[in-house]
């Protein structure tokens, strides 16, 4: 019987080691007198330090803050107007009103674990879906492009924005110094500096996948398509001001609104459209359809409803949900395929190594990570192993290997042809040929409301103030080749 405070006998299961011990005094360490020496053999102590030495894993490099929720996505079997089928093969689209387990991970982007929700920064997107086909990931952001359109100057990209490593001290000067020198973030940071950049919640916040991905038919042809998620309640963001006042009293705004949310029943829910294109290269196009620094205008690619997500169940341990869920861009099903694009095939490296490393080998053995449906692979042990797969999968343990007479894994029998793009070329280092890096931040920047670009404004003069004259100088010009009030109004701000 366990005790409670005042020494009465309370409620509850007995107390008990890792070991299932029975612990009879979780106050006192077995000591020489009442004074100590404290001894040696201090099991329950020893076993209950050095696992609290050992509470947490490496925090993610980036996206270390977040808070996440379970929830279901709902199918309307089209998108838009047509069949989905025409588009993709992907279950989980086909069947109009079918649901599918998932689990939804928000985040900012550069901060540490424990960093207020309130600063300027991107937003994480992460998706995981429980599909019959096994787990798919979509891993994006609330706005829809992003600083750099090859995964080599990920790291670089990072590292400007992370503290100073000598002041630890994040330091505009040392953001807009890369910033100012990558003419291809202009369309990032006008999104970032302005009101988007600090959204006023989770649950009125869009999401993006940022990159184009692939669908792909039962016949082996393939689309282009990119992901839009719409919140039902309507998108509202935070000026520097508002921001500032909400971070005075509460520097968990975004993750308490979210729990709360879903406890009251006030469950939020995101429309899934999508916009699609034709493989392809687009010449007509003035930049990359595959450029991650650009939108396709939806004028010319509408947004097209799939299905909608609703997430109705915090977690119950926030450690075992919300930290230890790992995505990854490269998890896809069939029906799912990649683009050419560089910065998503370098991520689809980067992220399930990252988790690897953050997690353990065995990552995808966790209940939040592990698919809904059976595993059956020859990839075995390693450390923190726990599964017994050969019991749970009528296969032989004494296989772990293919092919194999005896029984064990076998290869799927393919359903449907696979998707063959053609490809040819030299190997180059190059950079995309039409880059076109002004010509849509300025188009966003005229497309703001006048209290949108007032903000934009004010915040970038406001970081600029405190760079050296010639990062303010690139800045200026970059601003002024993306639109010319734009820069100009910079300028003025920093008093030129």
């Amino acid at each position: 019987m366990s005790q409670s405070s005042d020494g009465k006998p309370g409620k509850g299961p007995t107390l008990t080691t890792r070991q299932g011990h029975p612990v009879y005094d979780n106050t006192n360490n077995r000591t020489v007198g009442d004074r100590g020496p404290t001894v040696l053999e201090n099991y329950h102590f020893l076993e209950k330090i050095s696992h609290f030495d050992r509470e947490r894993i490496p925090e993610r490099v980036v996206h270390a803050r977040g808070a996440g929720a379970h929830g279901w996505f709902e199918a309307y079997g089209a998108v838009g107007n047509e069949p989905v089928s025409r588009y993709t093969r992907a279950k989980l689209f086909q069947k109009k009103g079918a649901r599918t387990p998932m689990f939804a991970r928000f985040s900012s982007v550069i901060h540490g674990g424990h960093s207020p929700e309130t600063l300027r920064d991107p937003r994480g997107f992460a998706l995981k879906f429980y599909t019959e086909d096994g787990n798919w990931d979509l891993v994006g952001n609330n706005l829809q492009v992003f600083f750099i359109r090859d995964a080599m100057k990920f790291p670089d990209v990072v590292h400007a924005f992370k503290p100073d490593p000598v002041t630890n001290r994040q330091d505009p000067r040392r953001i807009f110094d890369f910033i100012s020198l990558s003419p291809s973030a202009m369309h990032m940071i006008t999104w970032l500096f302005s009101p988007w950049g600090i959204p006023a919640s989770y649950r009125e916040m869009r999401g993006s996948g940022v990159h184009a991905y692939k669908w792909v038919n039962d016949k082996g042809e393939a689309v282009l398509v990119k992901y839009h998620f719409l919140p039902k309640g309507g998108e509202r963001n935070l000026t520097q001001e508002q921001a500032q006042a909400i971070q005075a009293k509460d520097f968990n705004h975004a993750t308490g609104d979210l729990f709360d949310a879903i406890a009251r029943g006030d469950f939020p829910e995101w429309e899934l459209q999508v916009q699609i294109m034709e493989d392809g290269e687009h010449p007509e196009l003035d930049f990359d359809p595959l450029d991650a620094t650009k939108v396709w205008p939806p004028e010319q690619f509408p947004l097209r409803p799939v299905g909608r997500i609703v997430l109705d169940k915090n977690p119950t341990n926030y450690f075992a949900e919300v930290e230890q869920v790992a995505f990854g861009t490269g998890v896809l099903v069939d029906g799912m395929d990649f683009s050419d694009d560089k910065l998503l095939q370098g991520r689809t490296f980067s992220y399930s190594d990252t988790q690897r490393y953050r997690v353990g080998p065995n990552y995808l053995q966790l209940p939040i990570n592990r698919p809904r449906v059976k595993v059956a692979t020859n990839q075995r042990d390693g450390q923190m192993a726990f599964e017994n797969q050969h019991t749970e999968q009528d296969q032989s343990p004494h296989v772990n290997y293919e092919p194999s007479k005896q029984s064990a894994p076998r290869e799927a029998a393919r359903e449907y042809p696979g998707h063959h793009p053609k490809v040819s070329g030299e190997v180059v280092r190059k950079e995309l040929s039409r880059t076109n890096n002004y010509g849509q931040a300025g188009a966003r920047y005229r497309a703001f409301q006048d209290w949108e670009r007032d903000e934009l404004i004010k915040n970038l003069v406001g970081a600029l103030s405190q760079c050296d004259r010639d990062i303010q100088d690139r800045m200026v010009n970059h601003l002024t080749q993306c639109d010319a009030e734009y820069g100009k109004r910079v300028a003025q701000g920093l008093g030129r």
